[in-house]
């Protein structure tokens, strides 16, 4: 065999044999960075499940609700539990603080309670929630919502799929809800 051919043939292999090992080194490096983006992605799904066991447990402290306490309550000015105004980018909450008077919160001379308004993210909501210390909820663990009435009709859309995500999150967490009208 002509040893022109015999040498291109060999340099043909060679160049394939290398190619494969190129080609194989670098499906390598892909597996492994497919593995490692996927440990990642498995270890924040577990530090956000135990974040959500934390709030479904705090949570789980405050008794059911007992609807016979707020049945009859149609004004969002007497309403004592969280309340929940959803927007187009920010969620509302409002919750009653108990004044301490003389003898303790909510006795004395103080009046029983202040306003107390809070502006959350739907990403922050179920921490926000969680962090409502259970004196806070007399009619137990249920909470208001209701559209934003500052939302412009071109806006409503948008808003009543921020009300649904607000609806899914509380209820992922254990939490009745009461939807109101816009306010």
């Amino acid at each position: 065999m002509n040893p022109l051919i015999r040498n291109g043939a060999v340099a043909a292999i060679a160049l394939l044999v290398f190619g494969s090992a190129v080609a194989c080194h670098k499906e390598e490096q892909a597996v492994e960075g497919v593995t490692r983006s996927a440990v990642k992605a498995e270890h924040r799904a577990q530090a956000q499940a135990s974040e959500r066991d934390r709030e479904q447990a705090k949570l789980a402290r405050i008794p059911v609700p007992t609807k016979s306490l707020y049945v009859n309550v149609h004004d969002a000015r007497k309403w004592q539990n969280p309340f929940l105004t959803v927007g187009v980018k920010t969620l509302d909450l409002r919750i009653e603080v108990p004044n301490a008077g003389k003898n303790g919160p909510g006795k004395g001379t103080a009046p029983r309670a202040r306003r107390q308004d809070l502006e959350v993210s739907l990403k922050e909501l179920g921490k926000a929630v969680a962090a409502i210390p259970p004196e806070e909820w007399p009619y137990g663990r249920v909470i208001a919502v209701a559209e934003s009435p500052k939302a412009s009709r071109k806006e409503m859309p948008e808003v009543r799929r921020n009300v649904e995500a607000v609806i899914n999150e509380l209820n992922d967490l254990g939490v009745v809800v009461e939807e109101w009208p816009s306010q």
